[in-house]
Order: C-alpha cells, then sequence, then structure tokens
C-alpha cells in the first residue's frame, strides 16, 4: 500500500470509484483518513460501492453520486456534494476510464473511438478544470491516470492509448498553469491491475506485456501524492510499480529541478550519436 500516511485533513473526490482502481484508491484514502465522494456512471454501482466503502471508515466519511465525468454540470454535482457533506475540495484523484475499442485501426468504429476520448481524455480535463476552479483560493493536489500506451505505442488500443498520452501532457502542462495557485497536478501509470479493463484486454487475445500487480499498490501510490509528503512534487508521471515514489519526499530538489519523469521525445544524443 505504500507509507502509512494521514490524510485526515483530505476532502476527496475519486471518479470511477464504483470498482476497479478507483474503489481501491477511495479504500485506501478512508484507511488513511479521509472523507472522500465517489462517482461513476452506473448509479446501482456507485450505491454498493458506497456500502461497502463504509465499512472501512464508517457511513460518514463516504458518499457517492452517479456522475458522467464528460459533463460538467454533473462533476460540478458531486463536488457540490462533497463541499455540502465535508467541507472545502483538497484533492482529485481522476480514475475514470474506458478501454474499448480494441482492434486494428482499420476495423474500430469511429463512433465507440471518439466516446473513449471524449470519457479518457475530455473527462479528465473536466474533472481537473472544475476541480481547480474549487481549488483556487487554498490550492490543492490532483492525481490522474495514466495506463498502458501513454508511454510507448499499444496496438490495438489506439483510442485508449492516444487519450492516456493526452492525458499525462494535459497533466504535465495544468500543473504549469496552476502553480501559481497552489494547485499540483501529477499522473501516475498503475501497471497492468487486474481490472474490467484487464479482462477486457485479455478477453480480446491481448496480455499485458508485465506482470500483473495489486491494485493497493497504485492506490497507495495515489494517496502519496494527494498527501502532504508528496508537497511540491507536479507535472511528475509516476509508474507506480518502477519509480520508488515512496522516497521522493527526499529528492525535493531534484524533482523540481530538472526533467525527469516526464514525456519528451528522444534525440540520437540520448543514444549516443552524434549526427544531429
Amino acid at each position: 500500500m505504500g507509507p502509512s500516511l494521514d490524510l485526515s485533513k483530505k476532502n476527496i473526490l475519486v471518479t470511477g470509484g464504483s470498482r476497479g482502481l478507483g474503489f481501491a484508491v477511495a479504500q485506501t484514502c478512508l484507511q488513511f483518513g479521509a472523507r472522500v465522494v465517489i462517482c461513476a456512471r452506473d448509479e446501482s454501482r456507485v450505491r454498493e460501492a458506497v456500502k461497502e466503502l463504509g465499512r472501512v471508515a464508517g457511513p460518514k466519511a463516504v458518499r457517492g453520486v452517479a456522475a458522467d465525468v464528460g459533463k460538467c454540470e454533473q462533476i460540478d454535482a458531486a463536488l457540490d456534494v462533497l463541499e455540502s457533506h465535508f467541507g472545502a475540495l483538497t484533492s482529485l484523484v481522476h480514475a475514470a476510464a474506458v478501454q474499448t475499442p480494441i482492434g486494428n485501426i482499420t476495423e474500430v468504429d469511429p463512433d465507440e473511438w471518439l466516446e473513449t476520448v471524449r470519457i479518457d481524455l475530455f473527462g479528465a480535463f473536466i474533472a481537473t478544470r472544475q476541480a481547480c476552479l474549487r481549488m483556487q483560493p487554498r490550492g490543492g493536489r490532483i492525481v490522474l491516470f495514466a495506463g498502458g500506451g501513454a508511454a510507448s505505442p499499444r496496438p490495438n488500443f489506439t483510442a485508449y492509448a492516444c487519450s492516456k498520452a493526452a492525458v499525462v501532457r494535459l497533466a504535465e502542462t495544468a500543473a504549469l498553469e496552476m502553480a501559481h495557485q497552489g494547485i499540483e497536478v501529477n499522473v501516475l501509470a498503475p501497471g497492468p491491475v487486474r481490472t474490467r479493463l484487464l479482462e477486457q484486454a485479455i478477453g480480446a487475445g491481448e496480455h499485458p506485456a508485465a506482470e500483473e500487480v495489486p491494485a493497493s499498490l497504485g492506490a497507495g501510490a495515489a494517496a502519496f501524492l494527494i498527501s502532504d509528503r508528496a508537497a511540491g512534487i507536479t507535472g511528475k508521471f509516476v509508474a507506480a510499480p518502477h519509480d520508488g515514489w515512496q522516497h521522493w519526499h527526499d529528492h525535493l530538489a531534484e524533482l523540481s529541478a530538472s526533467d525527469i519523469f516526464t514525456l519528451r521525445r528522444i534525440l540520437p544524443r540520448d543514444r549516443g550519436m552524434d549526427w544531429q
């Protein structure tokens, strides 16, 4: 799960919180003392998730809202619920995503492709934008989720991969834009976690290149990145299974002074070539 954290002063919105990685994030944050509102599109699953999460920290610490992350008014409604029950928003963890269509670029349905981009990229933009509007007077912390295809090509997943690569750049750019407001934004790749997205991929004959990792690892990394121990870390692309984020608090100067853990082009000189 990562280091022991104190989230007792955190009021957190977790999108996609009714199942999978989002649920694990909500559960972890509650265990560390936070107050959490989850949202997802399926109202019945939200109710079930809230009931289960209520067993972690008591029913008064968690609320749920049915919401489509691609619609401003529905994200605002979820934020209104959070602020009316718990007070000012301090943190957003955006885990909502879809993965289909799966297939060759010439075979997938264009409308399905666009719908994935709407949810995965536009939804990340909407959630980030609306959260920033609420956080501007006080500052806060935001964690977005990347996924397979964000750092390298992922054949047969063009909509998901393109969306997630763009989410990384969204986080990096928003981090710069909101720095003067005290809002810090990072993006997290959880690794191949056994969720419905991974099961969809396996069902389509696509198997992860890396060994599966527990949801608790990504959830712990997300909790760390919205905690006060991560203050000063912003605009970074974190791979939960690999990057030693548990110790980043000890390297704040190095993190802020360089482009490590960011997207960039690979130049010839990076590979020992001198012809450019």
